[in-house]
């Protein structure tokens, strides 16, 4: 028995209409008048509560680090540059990264519209690591500051990545009153270092 309603109606006349493919809209880049990345970047990376610090002059990060977060006990790196006192290879599951008052990553780039980083698991190897820390240090090559999100969205680590992250400021929320509060859910302050890869 067939019953006839009028959404089998809509549907059967929709069905009926001769379908052209079409190719998607072009979308423009909006690129055409965009500040300098490096300057714009910076600055929302503040304006979002991150904060950047300018390379060490002799190279040594590790006490770069001891400077900026003199209470540290376990700094927890997934970068070459920097020592730590945890191994991240020695960690076998997530749980273990609880206690680390600080941990290392490089971004493979960074957004200067919104000033976020964008991470994924090959660049954590533990994701973890970008929310149990305390604070998050960043070692951001100036080179791979993309303009805006349009430039973001075209990077093909898109399609490679598992899980990937754009990570603005570290970690807030606010109520209705105004009141901010750091560290809510995740890391309690971003430093972004500029140090080129190589």
């Amino acid at each position: 028995m067939t019953t006839n309603n009028s959404r089998d109606a809509i549907l059967s006349k929709l069905r009926a209409v001769p379908r052209q493919p079409r190719d998607l809209p072009a979308v423009p880049m909006f690129d055409s008048h965009l500040p300098p990345a490096l300057e714009t970047f910076k600055s929302n990376l503040t304006l979002m509560g991150g904060q950047w610090c300018d390379a060490p002059a002799d190279g040594d990060l590790d006490a770069l680090i001891q400077r900026h977060f003199p209470d540290a006990k376990v700094i927890c790196s997934a970068v070459p540059e920097v020592t730590g006192t945890r191994r991240l290879a020695d960690v076998r599951q997530p749980q273990e990264l609880e206690d680390v008052d600080v941990g290392v990553v490089r971004p493979v780039f960074a957004v200067a519209e919104t000033g976020s980083i964008w991470l994924s698991e090959t660049q954590y190897q533990i994701n973890a690591l970008g929310y149990l820390p305390q604070h998050l240090i960043a070692l951001l090559d100036p080179a791979d500051i993309v303009g805006n999100l349009h430039h973001a969205y075209h990077r093909p680590e898109f399609l490679s990545a598992h899980y990937s992250v754009l990570m603005t400021g570290p970690s807030a929320t606010a109520d209705i009153e105004g009141v901010l509060v750091r560290g809510a859910q995740g890391i309690r302050s971003l430093l972004v270092i500029p140090i080129c890869r190589k």
